[in-house]
């Protein structure tokens, strides 16, 4: 059966007390909007609608940029509920599909499985309409769903209007629903304005009921998968409840957690077997870890690829290359560009930028390397800094195989320093030093070695 969807993205969300439309409030590092679209896009056969309204062309903006499959998009112009909003997509789909599903912007936590669960009850129970439910104590301002004796739904109450006994029963409706599309599209102009002058969509279950059609729901397993975003407490929940998801699959796939309650994980990220992951490490965007890597305490990689047998603890890295059985930290910090072969060692407070740190090069502490390859077996002192911006451009350096640069050098760029060279401590180096050199003093200048 031909399936299409609608997806409401339309409210103001005034509760957040945010500029930013509610559902481009990122959680795990994505908006709200692009986390429910991707439970969807997979299901259903035809580009799924988005319903925008405040913040329309930031939200479209978003979407277009942060998903592959097309969308197509409805205005909402005013916002008059629920039911309203999904009349704005009735010229896009009517007539396109034999089921529509009807999802939220804010509720980023349902999966696709449970889509497909609905879709499928849909067909089985020969239900004009299903929708997915949570069992729970907790409010949180859901209505309430009143079954009849075999089962089927016969209305769901908004909590203001529920009648004590009402207001104790368990399972409450999460806002996500598989419709026949064509009882749908004709049974919109029947729903009756509220005493706010709005439509809303839980009104078609009344609809149904009374003329005699079946009405199902299913109880999502897990309860979280139903929670909506309102403020910023539910975006914290939210926040919780999808960082946890994540941590646990990785767990299952091999993966030590010392703490999961402080671990953040994004959804992009990969982890091979036997990383350990200590507190308050934090992973975003594309980053790879390699098996038996060690990352944390208080670490943070964005955009990072990481080797094997690597130690990184108390360190930032972005946009960063770091090789096997590499230790950093703590305190380091990789920027964009930043790569560090096999066997490096960077210390406390030590800072790469658009560098190439080679082989079994160590990089003790306190200094900072930008726009300079360095080769493999490089010692470079406590204090080494490259002058690479000249006010105007960024200057390069080249250091050789088996150099050592001593503590509080600073290496002037446009510089090449040769292989086995050696600069002492202090030196100011304005000029190339050839292979096999020492220099010393400010300016640098070459001295007889003596072995």
């Amino acid at each position: 059966m031909t399936i299409a969807s609608v997806m409401l993205a339309a409210g103001h969300g005034t509760r957040m007390k945010s500029a930013l439309p509610k559902v481009l409030h990122p959680v795990l590092g994505k908006p709200l909007v692009l986390h429910a679209l991707s439970a969807v896009e997979k299901v259903v056969d035809i580009p799924p609608v988005v319903v925008v309204g405040h913040g329309a062309e930031d939200v479209q903006a978003v979407i277009q940029a942060g998903t592959e499959h097309e969308v197509q998009f409805a205005v909402q112009e005013p916002q008059l509920g629920t039911g309203h909003a999904v009349m704005c997509a009735r010229e896009l789909l009517q007539g396109k599909s034999e089921q529509v599903l009807i999802t939220f912007a804010d509720m980023p936590l349902l999966t696709q499985a449970s889509i497909e669960r609905i879709i499928q009850l849909r067909q089985e129970s020969q239900s004009v309409m299903v929708i997915t439910t949570v069992m729970a104590e907790e409010p949180r301002g859901f209505g309430r769903v009143i079954r009849a004796e075999d089962g089927s739904v016969i209305a769901i109450v908004e909590e203001v209007d529920c009648t004590p006994e009402q207001l104790l029963v368990r399972e409450k409706n999460t806002s996500a629903y598989c419709v026949d599309a064509d009882w749908l599209w004709k049974s919109l102009d029947s729903l009756k304005p509220s005493s706010k002058g709005e439509y809303y969509i839980t009104d078609l279950v009344a609809l149904a009921v009374a003329e005699g059609k079946r009405v199902s729901a299913h109880i999502l397993e897990d309860p979280v998968e139903g929670l909506g975003i309102n403020d910023r407490v539910d975006l914290a929940d939210t926040e919780r409840a999808l960082r946890m998801r994540v941590n646990r699959n990785w767990m299952r796939q091999g993966v030590t957690f010392i703490d999961p309650w402080t671990t953040t994980v994004g959804l992009d990220v990969i982890l091979a077997q036997d990383v350990v992951l200590q507190p308050n490490t934090m992973l975003y965007g594309k980053t790879s870890i390699g098996k038996n890597s060690v990352i944390g305490p208080n670490t943070t990689l964005t955009d990072t690829q990481v080797g094997e047998n690597c130690v990184i603890q108390y360190s930032v890295a972005e946009s960063a290359q770091i090789g096997n059985h590499v230790s950093m930290g703590p305190f380091a910090h990789l920027r964009k560009g930043a790569v560090l072969k096999d066997y490096v060692h960077i210390g406390n407070f030590g800072e790469v930028k658009d560098s190439v740190l080679g082989e079994n090069t160590k990089m003790g502490h306190f200094s900072y390397i930008g726009n300079a390859d360095i080769g493999k077996d490089v010692n470079i002192g406590a204090g080494t800094i490259t002058c690479n911006f000249d006010g105007k451009n960024k200057n390069h350096t080249e250091i050789g195989d088996h150099v050592f640069i001593g503590s509080d050098t600073m290496l002037v760029a446009p510089l090449k320093i040769g292989k086995n060279a050696t600069t002492a401590a202090g030196a100011v180096v304005t000029r190339d030093v050839p292979e096999n050199t020492l220099v010393i003093g400010v300016p640098a200048k070459p001295k007889e070695r003596k072995d």
